[in-house]
């Protein structure tokens, strides 16, 4: 099993060595020294780049999905409520073909949301195991990986930021710095990733689509991840904490970009997109069909009204029509 998971990750480990590599040669080749950490550092915030930027279609979406997941809710809820405390095979099967038909109508399922985390991943163990075995592989008793060879692992096992390592860990640090450097990156790692799953839930989300046990099950992951983070972060490299930091800043930001741009119907993001246009003079998206549609339903009601008020004047016409046809008296003159 070992060797079958070594062989699947070895391509991403050795693509992943081959585009720090890259960055590092053209980092050095702008005057950086080649074994400082600034320079592996970079090339590790150049390693994001590249992946996240290659990675944004799956980013739009992946929040189009949980956009939509969040919308179907209450959709979901009916379902769920018609089925509730039927356990025969009949009514399981109706019930997975109503929710997978609505995932279809809807264009969504909840493998969406996840798909650019499980793309990702690769990635994140590649970096690991790269930054992992630099030691090994300045000791020469490990292959090289790519361009990553016995004198360049060694070059890159020795570089410092801010006084630490960037293969050291927070568990075997032997010095003050690296203790430092972690932490600061550990909180940085959590909070970016608190802030950005907050973002989606406050900004991007109206209040219906908040009221409902998928979103409370959200809000607590909201909360229940970053002290993960935390928690697991002690066990990884500066290198992969820095990888970590700088892909959350990435998603922060790309995040903020789209709901400003592009936010769900009735959400705060929205609300506040209108505002931004209003301000400007910008035609509002949406705004001409709601006032043609909000104009042709004040012209059907008052149709109906017409309607409603038309046997009454008919009654009308009819008694007025009958007070005109009586006979008038015969005055005596007449005679």
């Amino acid at each position: 099993m070992g060797d079958f998971f070594n062989s699947l990750l070895y391509p991403i480990e050795l693509l992943v060595a081959w585009i720090m590599y890259g960055f590092h040669q053209a980092f050095t080749s702008l005057g950086l020294d080649p074994a400082s950490g600034l320079a592996w550092g970079l090339s590790i915030i150049g390693l994001v780049i590249v992946m996240r930027a290659a990675m944004i279609p799956l980013f739009v979406k992946q929040i189009n999905a949980s956009r939509k997941m969040q919308m179907i809710q209450p959709e979901l809820q009916k379902i769920q409520k018609k089925y509730k405390g039927k356990t025969d095979p009949e009514s399981r099967q109706a019930m997975t073909q109503e929710t997978m038909a609505l995932y279809r109508q809807e264009g969504t399922n909840p493998f969406s949301s996840c798909l650019p985390i499980l793309v990702q991943s690769p990635f994140f163990f590649g970096l690991f195991r790269v930054l992992n075995g630099l030691d090994e592989i300045g000791a020469g008793t490990k292959e090289k990986i790519g361009p990553i060879t016995q004198q360049v692992a060694s070059q890159a096992e020795q570089a410092t930021l801010f006084g630490a390592q960037l293969s050291d860990t927070f568990l075997g640090a032997d010095n003050t710095a690296t203790y430092v450097v972690t932490i600061v990156l550990i909180i940085l790692m959590s909070a970016t990733t608190f802030t950005t799953q907050r973002q989606l839930m406050t900004k991007n989300m109206p209040a219906s689509a908040l009221d409902n046990p998928f979103a409370k099950q959200q809000k607590l992951i909201m909360y229940v991840m970053p002290v993960v983070f935390a928690v697991s972060g002690i066990n990884f490299p500066i290198g992969v904490l820095l990888y970590w930091f700088t892909t959350n800043v990435w998603s922060m930001t790309q995040q903020f970009y789209v709901i400003r741009k592009m936010p769900a119907p009735g959400s705060a993001a929205e609300k506040a997109l209108h505002e931004r246009l209003a301000k400007r003079g910008k035609p509002i998206p949406g705004e001409a069909e709601r006032k043609a549609a909000e104009e042709a339903a004040a012209a059907e009601a008052a149709a109906r009204i017409g309607q409603r008020t038309q046997p009454k004047g008919k009654k009308r016409a009819k008694k007025k029509g009958g007070q005109g046809s009586v006979t008038p008296k015969t005055s005596p003159t007449d005679n």
